[in-house]
């Protein structure tokens, strides 16, 4: 999603409020509750879920390991949750020609440096580069190339699910920008 207003663009950039995040933090959660249940469940020598036999599992060594991967599986969990509540990484860039700077917002974790806002000259930008790794495990990330030869991600590795999505947004940056496209 982005908008644009004759010298200003701002894109928005969604942060850890996805559907494969709530998916992993919920099968993450469930698993880590059937580990611990299990665990438990071999200490009491009782079957407190009925599909789960825990009754052929000796509370040392396995029960403890188990009820050990539940607490672990928990705090994982946690963590993917309070991320999505918090919705870090999510946040905007703009551009801004009439004061000639380009902004980079993002939220983090709560604390002091909650929000991160770097700001850049546009002079300073050389290109917009994109990224291709094609494969099992594809990647497709746009970059703002600077004239320091440093990189700056503008998006997440998974934003785009076609080339032709990844092109059409490097050439509105460009296009709008008057910058040149690298990459490919």
């Amino acid at each position: 999603m982005n908008s644009q207003i004759e010298d200003i663009r701002v894109d928005f950039v969604t942060g850890s409020r996805r559907i494969g995040n709530f998916c992993w933090a919920s099968i993450i959660l469930l698993g880590a509750l059937g580990f611990s249940t299990v665990g438990f469940s071999s200490y009491l020598q009782k079957d407190l879920i009925p599909f789960l036999s825990a009754e052929q599992i000796l509370f040392i060594p396995q029960g403890l390991v188990m009820f050990f991967y539940g607490i672990a599986g928990s705090f994982i969990s946690l963590y993917l949750w309070f991320t999505i509540w918090w919705n870090v990484g999510s946040g905007y860039n703009r551009f801004d020609k009439r004061k000639g700077i380009f902004s980079l917002f993002r939220w983090g974790f709560p604390g002091k440096n909650r929000r991160i806002l770097i700001q850049f000259c546009i002079e300073d930008i050389q290109a917009i580069r994109m990224e291709v790794q094609e494969g099992f495990l594809s990647r497709r990330v746009l970059y703002i190339r600077m004239k320091s030869q440093q990189n700056i991600p503008l998006s997440r590795i998974e934003e785009y699910s076609t080339l032709e999505e990844m092109e059409t947004k490097a050439a509105e940056l460009a296009r709008f920008s008057k910058l040149s496209i690298e990459g490919i």
